[in-house]
């Protein structure tokens, strides 16, 4: 079974480059483009690992990433960031999430960040 990936951005070009670069990688992806969206896949299908943007309309990332939490304590959240808001990354690796990358990302970096996490997922299994 291959691994899932949700990716949630606002932004409609970055989610399906990310999930064009995913599904090659042979992951099974999941897109949303906001936070009520991003939950329901998490309810539904229990992705792996989510790329999670911070700043979305709406429900902002730390909200997400804090809802996603109590549906699941070990969910694996890699945050991403057009603003170097230091206290907001900080406030998401305080609440569990694993790295972040700033925007622009080198997608290589972002793909090796995903491919390592969820080897490292699969030895705790």
């Amino acid at each position: 079974m291959s691994e899932k990936v949700l990716i949630v951005d606002d932004q409609f070009g970055i989610r399906i480059l990310l999930n064009e670069v995913f599904q090659k990688e042979g992951y099974k992806t999941f897109q949303a483009a906001n936070g009520l969206q991003a939950l329901d896949i998490v309810k539904k299908h229990a992705p792996d690992l989510v790329l999670l943007d911070m700043k979305i309309p709406g429900m902002d990332g730390i909200e997400i990433l804090k809802r996603m939490k109590v549906i699941d304590p070990d969910i694996r959240v890699i945050i991403m960031t057009a603003y170097g808001e230091l206290d907001m990354i900080q406030e998401a690796k305080d609440l569990g999430a694993i790295t972040h990358f700033a925007k622009p990302f080198d997608i290589d970096d972002i793909r090796a960040a995903v491919r390592n996490n969820l080897a490292a997922k699969s030895d705790t299994k």
